[in-house]
Parts: structure tokens; sequence; C-alpha cells
């Protein structure tokens, strides 16, 4: 693995571009000399848009929580300069420490984040957020913000702007913002992603937004983006690829048939209704050639780089040719290409991905179950790779899990507008999820 890295880096490094065919015949001189020249030409990024009121201009192309500080480091020399992160993502503030030094801190824009906990004082937030500063080995923070607000009243939380009153002050934060990508039903009944980001954009002391937004979810993301504009707040994407569960799940369902695994009777009736859309599913990627989920994932990029109220889409990568990957979408366009992959991929695979934020089926729910959350960590366990991370989350949860959707009719199925076989998913993602 780390020569597989050390070879992606210097590919990354030295040879981003496609190489020189043809170079040495004589009637593609010039064609060649030409490629050639831009085969010694790392991949840059070709956008940069201002993030709202903080007047900062941020890269289109934006970093997530990426989990090695090469990869990182090389995403920073390629000219990305947003960068996310925040306290409870395992060892990153000590990884961005390390993938920035010798920068030009001020060419940055990084932004973390606290969760509001049981401790709601001033000293509470100020120590928690010293404590990211220490771990970055950075002077101030450009912003952060306030993760995961389950509810407008949240928002109002005194001892978090008493203390982001007082860090501004010190020069140790310079702007404040808010995160949300689906409520925690499980601790109270909660407030949507639209209802939160709404509030925040009429208090009126945050300055940018973490929101999840793509071509399958788009309603509720699009007015808080609108609203964005409207009040000038910068914006950060999250969850802009909404296919990878799909695979994963299909790959967990070819398995358990290999083994051939038997499925508890209680559990079957779920699966069943899932394996019976994703076989159409299947059938309509062969049809509509769509084999290739990464032409999917660069199209769903593409399309949220196309709205114009997007500052930056923050992307996840563990390896230099991923990285790369999403640094040559930087600039594009959504194309005739493009947009049919995504109509025929939200056509005949759109009701196989729960969307995020969204918690409509949770009220639905007699046992409490928290789907939009169990959902978020199996995408973090099947899309993002961050398989110890998402089982540890699974674990914590202080209630009802989804061995709870074994035996239930699928309330929840009922109660979904997307039509999504959400009980047969969740008994899959509490398989892979669950500690053995």
């Amino acid at each position: 693995m780390k020569r597989k890295m050390q070879m992606g880096r210097r590919r990354f490094l030295k040879e981003t571009a496609a190489g020189a065919l043809g170079a040495g015949i004589a009637a593609q001189d010039a064609w060649a000399a030409d490629s050639e020249r831009q085969a010694q030409e790392p991949l840059k990024i070709k956008e940069y848009r201002v993030l709202g009121r903080t007047g900062f201009k941020v890269s289109d192309i934006g970093a997530g929580s990426i989990q090695d500080d090469g990869v990182l480091r090389a995403a920073l020399d390629a000219g990305i300069n947003y960068m996310d992160t925040g306290e409870e993502y395992p060892g990153h503030h000590r990884i961005i420490s390390r993938a920035i030094k010798g920068l030009n801190r001020k060419s940055l824009f990084i932004c973390t984040k606290l969760i509001v906990k049981d401790d709601t004082s001033k000293e509470g937030f100020l120590t928690r957020a010293r404590k990211c500063l220490e771990e970055m080995q950075t002077d101030y923070v450009d912003c952060l913000m306030m993760h995961l607000p389950e509810k407008a009243e949240t928002l109002k939380t005194e001892g978090f702007h008493a203390a982001m009153t007082e860090l501004k002050a010190e020069g140790r934060v310079r702007f404040v913002g808010a995160s949300h990508h689906g409520s925690f039903w499980y601790q109270d009944p909660a407030e949507s992603m639209e209802k939160v980001f709404l509030a925040a954009a009429d208090d009126g002391r945050f300055d940018t937004f973490l929101l999840a937004y793509n071509f399958l979810q788009m309603d509720q993301s699009e007015r808080v983006l609108d609203a964005c504009r409207a009040k000038n707040i910068g914006t950060a994407i999250m969850k802009s690829s909404p296919i990878a569960i799909y695979y994963s799940m299909k790959e967990r369902v070819e398995k358990l048939q290999r083994e051939k695994k038997e499925v508890s009777a209680f559990a079957a009736e779920g699966l069943r209704r899932y394996q019976d859309k994703a076989d159409r599913a299947e059938k309509f990627i062969r049809v509509h050639n769509l084999q290739n989920p990464q032409e999917i994932q660069d199209a769903a990029v593409r399309f949220v780089l196309g709205n114009p109220n997007v500052s930056t889409v923050c992307c996840l990568a563990k390896t230099y040719d991923e990285i790369e990957r999403f640094i040559s979408l930087s600039g594009t366009k959504l194309g005739p290409a493009d947009t049919a992959r995504l109509e025929a991929y939200r056509e005949g695979c759109g009701d196989l991905y729960c969307r995020h934020a969204c918690g409509v089926c949770e009220p639905a729910c007699p046992r409490g179950v928290p789907v939009n959350t169990i959902m978020r960590y199996y995408q973090y366990f099947a899309a993002q790779r961050r398989e110890k991370e998402a089982m540890l989350y699974y674990a914590d949860i202080p209630g009802a899990r989804a061995d709870a959707c074994a035996g239930c009719p699928g309330h929840c199925e009922a109660a979904c507008p997307y039509g999504v076989p959400i009980q047969g998913m969740l008994l899959m993602a509490h398989s892979q999820l669950s500690m053995p």
C-alpha cells in the first residue's frame, strides 16, 4: 500500500497530464510538443469563488476530512485552500497541522466545528476552541462552526456566541458558521436541515454554512442556498455524490449470495424489497451504460459546482489519484453527457438513496430508530471508507439501532416520499456497522 501511495504521489506531481502521444511523428510535432508541455504541468485549481461576506476567495474544490497528511499537502500544493475539519474528527487536527507546515497561513481558509454539548458555558466553548487551535498548531481559525444544531433554538446558545465574541477579539476566530446534514433523531424530535439553516440565516451571526446538497437532494438545499445568496452567507457543500452506497450495498448482497448465508425470516422481507429495486436498477444501469460510477461521481460534482450559490465543494480522498481526480474537476462545467448520466441514474437508481438531512420517515417509526443518523454512518463506512470510525459511532447510538427493524412491516418505507426501500438498507447497514 505504501509503495502504491508513493507511486501515486510521483504520478500526481510529475505526470498529471496525458503523455505526449504521437511525439516524434512529423505530422503531429506541434500537437505533441503542446501535449508534452502539458504533461509536465501538475494539475491546479482553476477557479476560486468568494465565500460570502467573508470576502475570502476559496477554491471551488475544497478539502474534506482527508486522513493522510501527504495527500492533503498535495491538495494544498495544487491550489486547494479551503479545509473542513472538526473537533470530533479523530486525529484530523494533527493531520492539518503537518500538512500546512511552512505554507503561507493567510492563503488558507481553515474551518473547524464544535457540537453544542451538555456544557453550554462560555468557558466550556473557549476551552474546546483553544484545544482545536493547539492541535492544529495555528494561531487562529478562519471559521468556527456550530456543528449539527438539532433545533433553531440551539443556534441561540449564548455560551457559544459569548465565546466566539471573545475569540474574535483575541484574533483567534475570524468568522462563525453553522453546519448541518441531518438530525440525531434519537435525542429529541428534531427540526429539518432547512428550518435550522433558514433560522441561522435570519439570526445574522453566522457567516458561512456547511450543508448537504446533490443532484438527488435538491429542494431543501436549494432553498437554503437561495437564502445564503440573499444574506451573503458563504456556502460549503458536503455529500455531493450520492451514488457510492448503491454500489457498496450491491457488493454486500452479492457477498451474501456467494456465501449462501441464511437471512432471518424477520429480515427477509425488507431485504427482498430492497433486492427487487436493486435488480431493476441493475438492468437500468446496463441499458443506459452507467457501469462506470466514477463518471457519475464526476458529473455529480459538476452539478453542484454549476450552482452559482455554491462557494466550494468539500471532497474526500484517500490517495493521490483520487485527489487528482477531484482537482481535475475544478473550473469544469456540466455537459450534455453529464446531464444525461445524472438523469438516467436518477430515474433508474434514485430510489436507492436515503436522502441526507431528510428525516421525513423517522416520526413514523414506533421504535425510535434514527434512520438518518444510521444511514449517514453507513455512508462514512461505504462511501468514505472510514470503517472503524463509522462502527464506533454506530456502537455509541444510545437507543434503538437497525436490528430493531427486523420483523417490522416497514413503517419507514411507507412514509418515505422517495420510495426508498429503507428497511432492507438499514438491516444491511446494521450487519456491516456492528462490532464483531
